[in-house]
């Protein structure tokens, strides 16, 4: 049977039976005899000539029987004779021109006309770009074969135009000659499915070669549906499928792409046939082309004298081919331009005054055609303009269309256009029509009242005279005023034929109007644009290019328009898009991203705050609010000040990070707190707001992947299909830790990534204002600012100016503490008597003393800290009054009112609150307590502590008690590390002794705390010495949180400090027995709780690990303490008289502890012993520490070794604690080595075979002295600054220790690898450095013996770096081995390193460099070396990725290619059949590129395998 989609009406058929098809004849007779004997006739190709000629006798003999022959041929007859009296009675008219569906979208609005003819001929490749096309008509097929006719015709049509390089579609449902027009639309009755898409794509899989399979996939996309319009505008089941063929330059390169074909069909029949023969089964080769508007298969068998000659030739160009594809692909990119249409759009449709409310029009008149659903929620614009008129051409509108939507927002007269014939008086038309009370909605072509909708070529003389009378109508003055109201051609779907009647309404209007000059048009994209202007221009004469807006969607246009009005401005808030247009940012999405503080295009706007009391408070010390930036731009206004560093900002930074392409990058501004930082950051932001969109994160504390989320959807809002995209500009401020910005960036690059959002440019800029501690100025970086506490002297002048402004606006001006600070550039004497004179009347026993108290206190020590305007008003007793209101709160603290303000805190609740004016303030404040009114600092905390009216607040509660808590428990880590927090520490100095009842007093006011139980302990061990309450707080702690590694640390740390506080009450030398025993017993029992400690560490690593939103390092306190352990028991033995008299007795405890001697044959030999019995006897209790000492100290060594060398901080940056224990790690192994790599009695030995061991023992000794035993260790070489000549000593040692009679391990083979590796870094060129090819033999011998565990990451890594393949080098290893140890050396970095590297990045040993052999190995320090800069700075630089752009680094490193593999990168090498797998070091450096599109990089290489740096 026929396929159903291409029948047709009888009024379509072609006038002259000559010109029927076999198509039109089998539609024809479907009306006269059923479908069994038209399908007959079809099957014998009868068409129009042929039926003719046919007689009842052909009709027999074709199996037609008599009663339907004799029907046929009477109404053959009946239809040739109305044909010659009546020749139009057949009125098939083949459609206008029309455009074709946009190439590579899916959602677009666009759809065909039934007989429209697409205005694009089938062709061959034309600039690559513009797609080539191919029409099907998709009829003469059944239910069974339609899938397999459209899966082979679209793999020819894909495999050409992939051959080609070209862009290409092909159509299903298009007509061609000789049975329809070239191009004509016929449609498909077939629903909407993803059977196509599923069969389409296993298809692929199946014709095209294994190794095309990804890129034949990515580069046909998936069939898309397009719907079919009846000629009445009105919807039909019919669709065009469409499939596009996409062949990048970056997926398709210089490749070949074969397709084959084989009968599945027939070889089914076979086999259930048992037939053996499967040579008709057997798949064919095929390699088609564009040919034309064809494509032609260069393998099929031809009779040529030179069959293979034009295959030959085509593969010979492909190369060239493919050059013409770049090319043309990166001339395509380049005319992407910035637009400024939404200016332009803000102009014409407000006749130049930018402003509806002052828009030149009165009136607006609306001219629409066919809607989509999906555009009705951008059209919020129009019900806005309340147009006077909608000239509506769509049908189906009051069914289920735009009118049918409109109306549910505003009220329509809805009317037929015989209604505006004037046939009376012209007011009283309009009065009947409402014209000017309601929006008079006119259904131009049917749709109403049952009305019948008019084809396109018959709409004219339907109804084009009626609606002439609607126009003719509108635009006479006694009715729109003249001049003064515009009419808007909303061109919904796009107008593709001359006799469109919105081309006729066009061309009314513009005689009507005399001109273009009332008239807007909006196109739906830039083809509708192209095709609407080429049909006016045709028709009119005239150009209106000028008068039309194509480049913004229709959101886009929406927004724009819609912030045009005051009372949208108001209660309408907008984003920036591109072109400087806008989009509405509806309330439910902006309440949806409840973390961030949006900043709008219109922020303010039409707004009526108090300008006064807004800028007062902030003069007064207030947070700057946007109101604030608002007024200063008013029209009388004086600018707001411009700090130095804005416009560095402004014209270099930000530009600058713009640049790169990491999908989020840092900049910092740090400032001096109370110097304007954040001020700074949030000047930045309101001069950026039309930008970027622009945003200030609300609480530091929320939930990261939360706050990812709503920043990615405000990226993406109204955005999805544009690119670039307006980059969000995010500001932090009040983060305490660099580390959580980092947390935050890393969290908003996996939400880039997994949304799949491109990252060629940032898409998020983090702004993070953040307070710095120290006071002295810095030069600005490319990823820093700093803002200090002294002005220069053009901001200087800049304040004094606006002093005398203010003075003049303002009264009080004395009282602008916040700007008189700044203005006399912050000197301290200005601040002290402030504070001293405001201060004069403090009494303590005052209620509002005793809040002004707590405040200055909370301020000096908590950055942030604050008291709810509800807390104070009940702590002062402030009760509002039923006449009067309620009283200021500022008023309820008397004098000191001028010292605080009020403002909004949005934190996990929102509510008003209190804080002093200015940080400095604050400080000077607290001073003035302590010496002139004798109220420490240690009796305002217990005010604060005690007070239990301060806590009995709902409001704000919780946030005061995590303020309190914060300035009892936060220690400053720097070098040396602080043992309490600042105040606990001022508190200390400032009055002994009464901490420890502020310290008690806070654990019953946190009585349930784990962490201020832990403060106590840790005050009673370390400051009081009393180790028994020290105890007790540490077990409550632990009772209170018994998972946790820091607790079990602390119980630990109480026992090691015992023991430390025992030793040095020792004074007897040698140690008295009981004091032995009590030492060893702790020690113990110390070892026993560090070990627990690092167990729970180890769970907690896991578990974080598995939450995947705790960046938590794993604590290493566990695996210190143990060592702090181990040298306290060496401190002990020194004191026994078994251990401390001489050099041999130095090499016994050595002996001893490393369990190479027992105690036993020790006492044996001592004279004596007798005399040392009851220490020998207490010794013997405690083998089992003693015997594993030095073996437990080594592991713990080897293991923090491994952990500080091979991870790093996320940040890039050495965390200050790290440091500190790193530290006291080098002061416990230097103890170490003194004991145990030191033998002073080894010149006893004097035979040689011992010598010769000696020399072996001596060798194993110095590499460990220098920590050369390990990989780790000497990967570390590469950092601690060891010199030349060392590390040529260790080779030397190695070298001996590695000869083959010496029968080394294979952990030493490795680790003599790693030395060579090393030395080629420190000293190049060195004699003792083993040949870059000798070494790669000694390397593959090593990988082809049996390898312990313990080794296989270390010498895996080795592996990857030195096998890595290198041109000009024989090659040493087969490419499938690389592959290998690739994949083996991620197993093992997992299974190794599980437990620990949560929240670390592996670090990048080396990068692959330019030259050949040892020189092509780059270690990190080559890189810092080429940056001067200090740490932090080049950790920002490593982030942001601006370190790449370094010449110097460039100069160095091999930029290598590679092809996306979904999360990974296939790298090339110098082998064409070995492609390496690399994983990006960002991954939102990769999310946007699809599977196989070409990328380079540079490659470092890490514990966790090889990594791609610099994607491009």
């Amino acid at each position: 049977m026929a396929d159903e989609g291409e029948m047709k009406s009888e009024e379509d058929l072609p006038p002259d039976i000559k010109d029927w098809s076999k198509h039109h004849v089998k539609e024809w007779i479907l009306k006269v005899v059923d479908d069994k004997v038209a399908e007959r006739l079809f099957q014998q190709d009868i068409n129009g000539p042929s039926l003719l000629l046919l007689n009842a006798e052909d009709l027999k003999e074709i199996g037609v029987t008599f009663g339907p022959a004799k029907l046929i041929i009477n109404a053959r007859d009946i239809a040739e004779k109305l044909q010659k009296e009546n020749p139009t009675s057949y009125t098939y008219q083949p459609g206008s021109p029309c455009k074709p569906y946009p190439f590579r979208r899916y959602d677009d609005t666009y759809r065909y006309m039934e007989s429209s003819i697409l205005d694009i001929t089938e062709s061959g490749p034309s600039d690559l770009i513009e797609p080539c096309h191919e029409y099907k008509a998709f009829i003469n097929t059944t239910n069974e074969t339609k899938m397999s006719k459209f899966i082979e015709e679209t793999i020819r049509f894909a495999a050409a135009c992939m051959n080609s390089r070209t862009n290409g579609t092909i159509h299903f449902g298009i007509g061609d000659e000789p049975d329809f027009r070239h191009g004509q639309v016929l449609g498909v009755v077939e629903k909407v499915t993803e059977a196509y898409a599923k069969e389409l794509k296993s298809a692929i899989d199946g014709y095209f070669e294994h190794k095309h399979k990804q890129t034949a996939q990515i580069c046909i996309k998936h069939p898309r549906f397009v719907g079919v319009l009846n000629k009445n505008m009105t919807s039909s089941d019919k669709f065009v499928i469409e499939v596009d063929i996409v062949p990048d330059f970056t997926l398709c390169e210089e490749n070949i792409y074969h397709t084959f074909n084989v009968d599945t069909k027939k070889a089914k029949k076979k086999a259930k046939g048992k037939e053996t023969d499967t040579t008709d089964t057997k798949p064919f080769k095929q390699f088609f082309v564009r040919d034309g508007g064809s494509s032609r298969d260069l393998l099929k068998p031809t009779t040529s004298a030179k069959p293979m000659d034009d295959y030959n030739r085509f593969v010979d160009s492909v190369k060239q081919r493919s050059q013409l594809r770049k090319q043309a692909e990166e001339k395509h990119l380049n005319v992407i331009k910035s637009s400024t249409q939404g200016s332009r759009l803000s102009q014409m449709i407000t006749g130049g005054s930018h402003s509806l409310d002052k828009s030149h029009f009165e009136q607006y008149v609306i001219v629409a055609n066919k809607s989509h659903p999906i555009q009705f929620e951008s059209l919020g614009f129009i019900v806005e303009l309340n147009p006077t008129a909608v000239l509506d051409f769509d049908p189906e509108s009051a069914k289920h269309g735009w009118q049918y939507h409109f109306e549910k927002q505003s009220t329509t007269s809805v009317h037929l256009p015989a209604q505006y014939k004037i046939t009376e008086g012209v007011e009283d038309i309009a009065n009947k029509l409402k014209l000017t009370r309601n929006t008079s909605w006119v259904f131009c072509n049917g749709g109403i009242e049952d009305e019948v909708p008019s084809d396109i070529d018959k709409w004219l003389m339907d109804k084009g005279a009626s609606v002439r009378d609607v126009i003719s109508f509108l635009c006479r003055k006694d009715v729109l005023p003249n001049k003064r109201f515009l009419v808007i051609f909303l061109l919904l779907s796009t107008v593709s034929e001359k006799m469109d009647p919105l081309v006729e309404t066009f061309s009314t209007f513009y005689q009507e109007l005399k001109g273009t000059d009332q008239i807007l048009c909006i196109c739906n994209n830039e083809k509708a644009f192209t095709s609407w202007t080429g049909l006016i221009n045709a028709r009119c004469g005239t150009n209106i290019s000028q008068r039309c807006i194509y480049d913004l969607s229709l959101a886009e246009v929406n927004g724009t328009v819609l912030s045009l009005l005051s009372k949208n401005r108001r209660s309408s808030r907008f984003l920036p898009c591109g072109g400087e247009s806008k989009v509405l940012l509806e309330k439910k999405v902006e309440r949806s991203l409840n973390t961030l503080e949006v900043l709008c295009v219109n922020q303010c706007e039409g707004g009526n705050e108090d300008q006064i009391a807004i800028e007062e408070n902030f003069y007064k010390g207030g947070k700057v609010s946007w109101w604030n930036f608002y007024f200063s731009e008013q029209p009388g206004s004086t600018p707001f000040i411009k700090r130095d560093k804005f416009d560095f900002i402004m014209n270099t930074l930000l530009p600058e990070l713009c640049s790169l392409r990491r999908a989020c990058v840092l900049l910092n501004l740090m400032h001096v707190p109370g110097c304007g930082g954040t001020t700074l950051a949030m000047h930045t932001l309101w001069a950026h707001r039309a930008m970027f969109r622009c945003a200030v994160l609300k609480d530091s504390n929320a939930d990261f992947a939360e706050v990812a989320d709503q920043v990615v959807k405000l990226l993406m809002h109204e955005h999805k299909e544009q690119i670039p995209r307006v980059p969000v500009l995010l500001m932090i401020d009040a983060f305490d830790d660099k580390e959580k910005v980092f947390d935050l960036q890393q969290f908003i690059e996996k939400e880039c990534v997994k949304k799949d959002i491109k990252s060629t440019t940032p898409q998020v800029i983090l702004l993070n204002c953040m307070r710095s501690e120290s006071s002295d100025q810095t030069e600005p970086t490319a990823e820093m600012v700093f803002i200090g506490n002294n002005l220069s002297e053009t901001e200087q002048r800049l304040f004094e100016d606006k002093l005398k402004v203010i003075e003049k606006t303002h009264k009080n001006v004395d009282t602008f503490y916040g700007f008189m600070i700044m203005k006399k550039n912050f000197k301290p004497e200005y601040v002290q008597s402030v504070a001293r004179n405001t201060l004069k009347s403090f009494n303590i026993n005052q209620k509002h003393a005793q809040l002004l108290a707590v405040l200055v206190l909370l301020n000096v020590y908590c950055k942030n800290a604050l008291l709810s305007v509800s807390l104070c008003e009940e702590f002062l007793g402030l009760q509002p009054k039923p006449v009067c209101g309620t009283i200021k709160v500022e008023d309820g603290f008397g004098k000191f009112s001028t010292l605080v303000s009020t403002f909004r805190y949005e934190g996990k609740v929102v509510f008003k609150a209190v804080k002093m004016i200015h940080s400095s303030i604050a400080s000077h404040c607290l001073q003035e307590l302590t010496t002139t009114h004798n109220v420490s600092k240690a009796d305002i905390t217990d005010l604060l502590l005690n007070t239990d009216k301060l806590y009995e607040s709902t409001q704000g509660k919780d946030k005061l008690l995590q303020d309190v808590h914060y300035i009892l428990v936060k220690r400053h880590h720097s070098m040396e590390e602080s043992k309490f927090s600042p105040l606990i520490q001022d508190i200390l100095a400032e009055t002994p002794r009464l901490e420890e009842i502020v310290l008690q007093n806070a654990s019953k006011r946190f009585s349930n705390d784990a962490v201020i139980c832990q403060l106590l302990a840790r005050y009673y061990y370390l400051k009081k010495k009393d180790f028994s309450e020290a105890e007790v707080w540490a077990n409550r702690a632990r009772d209170l949180s018994k998972d946790s590694s820091y607790f079990a640390d602390t119980s630990a740390q109480v026992i090691k400090h015992k023991l430390k506080d025992a030793i040095a009450n020792c004074k007897e030398v040698p140690i008295r027995p009981e004091e032995l025993k009590t030492c060893l017993k702790m020690a113990q029992s110390a070892i026993d709780a560090f070990k627990d400690t690092q167990n729970l560490a180890k769970k907690e690593s896991i578990q974080r690990l598995n939450t995947k939103t705790d960046n938590c390092p794993f604590n290493t306190a566990g695996c210190l303490g143990e060592i702090q352990v181990g040298v306290l028991v060496i401190e002990v033995l020194k004191k026994t008289p078994i251990f401390s008299s001489d050099n041999v007795r130095h090499d016994i405890m050595s002996g001893v502890l490393s369990g190479q001697m027992q105690l036993q044959a020790v006492e044996k030999n001592d004279q004596r012993y007798t005399k040392h019995a009851l220490h020998y006897t207490i010794l013997k209790q405690f083998e089992d520490v003693l015997y594993n000492l030095r073996y437990r100290m080594k592991v713990n060594f080897d293991f923090l070794d491994n952990f500080y060398v091979n991870l790093g901080s996320i940040s890039g940056m050495k965390n200050s604690r790290e440091q500190t224990a790193q530290n006291e790690l080098f002061r416990c192994f230097k103890q170490y080595v003194n004991l145990f790599c030191k033998t002073d009695s080894a010149a006893l030995l004097k035979t040689k075979t011992l010598n010769n061991m000696l020399k072996l023992y001596e060798a194993n000794q110095f590499l460990e002295m220098h920590k050369a035993d390990t990989y780790s260790g000497i990967l570390n070489c590469l950092s601690n600054g060891i010199l030349p000549d060392i590390m040529t000593k260790i080779a030397k040692q190695y070298a001996f220790v590695c000869a083959p009679e010496h029968k080394p391990t294979v952990k030493e083979r490795i680790n003599f690898i790693y030395v060579n590796v090393v030395l080629s870094c420190i000293k190049p060129g060195s004699q003792h450095l083993v040949p870059y090819q000798k070494l790669h033999a000694f390397l593959c011998q090593v990988l082809r013996e049996q390898i312990p565990i313990s080794e296989n990451l270390p010498l895996h890594f080795i592996a990857v770096l030195l096998l890595w393949p290198q041109q000009y080098s024989p090659e040493v290893v087969t490419p499938r081995s690389l592959e290998k140890y690739i994949s083996q050396i991620r197993t093992f970095y997992h299974t190794v390193m599980k437990e620990v590297y949560n929240g670390k990045r592996p670090v990048v040993h080396f990068f692959l460099g330019k030259k050949q052999g040892y020189e092509r190995l780059v270690h990190f320090g080559e890189i810092t070396a080429c940056i001067n800069l200090q740490q932090e700075d080049f950790a920002s630089m490593w982030e942001n990725g601006k370190i790449w752009k370094e010449k110097k680094v460039e100069e160095r490193l091999l930029r290598v290619t590679g092809e996306a593999k979904n999360n990974m990168i296939l790298a090339h090498t110098c082998f064409p059949d070995l492609k390496v797998e690399v994983t990006p070091m960002f991954q939102s450096q990769l999310s946007g590129y699809a599977p196989g599109s070409k990328v380079s990089f540079f490659i470092g290489f890490t514990m966790k395998g090889p990594v791609a740096l610099d994607i491009d």
